[in-house]
């Protein structure tokens, strides 16, 4: 951690961000931002031990502290699968990547047979290693071709010269929604996210993540505009519904959802992937930004299946001292004050909700 609160980009890594072209578009970063974020330092952690666990926690100015999740949740990742190898032998560690390197061989070969399949790497945070997303993004360009879109890896992106692919995430509502100073500023909250996001980027990177309060409440109540957005991410709940879900509402504001595009990025594998992919081509225009199981699919390749992946995630607690929530499509991921998670169901009308078990 103090290594990372070391690190800058470098001249070539600078030189890439400011000048390559993201989602068609040259110069996404401004100047100004581009020199701030050339001369970030990482603000302080804490970490402390509470018997068993760890507690590792940010605090800072919004800006800086939210930059802290993806290499905190890699660093702890790696850490632990570096435990349990450093207890191997050495033809014992060969024989473990040989067989994971074949575990993804079979997916990409299994994947192949898809007509139409579009599939971006999704695997940083929660990856095995550094060095074996790296492997894995070459395997995917070998084995995909141009179904493999790009990664949400930038430093990979960078080396491998791919698409830097992503999307928004649930943190800005839920601190937008923790700073709203009364109920109906609450329940504009999310949407004013997404204003404040397309007035930024000029309209590029929309696709709405809509989950973090129910996806169906959220879609009922949005605002016309936000029906000529180019896509949606279905990250918790059941994914069919979701996606039928999302359907079901752009033809409701007069759009076709046949030139709308559907990401599916949550407990993704080569089974759901399939079956979701013939489910819904054809309707919409289907993604898919594959995780854990891409980058860190070690299951069953170690005695007590000591290197399983588990769901690992890093969240805004508070903003400002008020706390943060997120209800979530999945009761089961739901985070906050038991008293705040109630207010909420009650302002964005969340009824009954299916528990479905979180994979990764």
């Amino acid at each position: 951690m103090d290594h990372i609160r070391s690190l800058s980009l470098s001249r070539g890594e600078s030189t890439w961000l400011r000048g390559n072209t993201f989602y068609g578009k040259r110069q996404m970063f401004r100047s100004d931002f581009m020199e701030w974020f050339e001369g970030l330092k990482l603000p302080p952690y804490h970490l402390e031990r509470k018997g068993d666990q760890y507690e590792l926690t940010f605090e800072g100015r919004w800006h800086e502290v939210m930059l802290w999740e993806i290499p905190a949740l890699a660093v702890l990742m790696e850490l632990r699968g570096r435990s349990v190898l450093n207890q191997m032998r050495r033809f014992e560690l060969q024989v473990l990547y040989a067989r994971a390197m074949t575990r993804l061989w079979e997916k990409i070969e299994t994947l192949r047979e898809i007509e139409g399949l579009t599939l971006a790497d999704f695997g940083t945070r929660r990856r095995h290693s550094y060095l074996w997303q790296d492997w894995c993004v070459q395997a995917m360009q070998e084995g995909l071709g141009a179904a493999f879109t790009g990664t949400s890896n930038c430093k990979i992106a960078m080396s491998r010269e791919l698409e830097a692919i992503g999307t928004n995430a649930h943190e800005l509502p839920m601190v937008y929604a923790a700073l709203a100073k009364d109920d109906d500023a609450l329940a504009q909250a999310p949407y004013d996210v997404l204003q404040d996001w397309q007035d930024e980027h000029e309209g590029n990177l929309r696709i709405i993540l809509p989950d973090t309060y129910g996806t169906k409440g959220f879609l009922d109540r949005a605002p016309d505009w936000l029906a000529g957005w180019t896509g949606i991410r279905v990250d918790s709940g059941d994914p069919a519904e979701g996606a039928q879900i999302a359907i079901n509402w752009w033809k409701s504001r007069g759009e076709d959802p046949s030139k709308k595009r559907v990401i599916f990025s949550d407990g993704l594998d080569v089974d759901k992937i399939k079956a979701l992919h013939a489910e819904f081509a054809g309707k919409v225009n289907v993604s898919f930004g594959w995780g854990t199981l891409l980058t860190n699919d070690f299951r069953g390749l170690t005695p007590d299946d000591a290197l399983a992946p588990f769901s690992l995630v890093c969240k805004a607690v508070s903003a400002n001292g008020r706390p943060t929530v997120k209800l979530s499509d999945n009761p089961l991921k739901a985070m906050g004050p038991k008293q705040e998670i109630a207010r909420y169901k009650r302002v964005f009308d969340v009824g009954e909700q299916e528990a479905l078990e979180v994979i990764v």
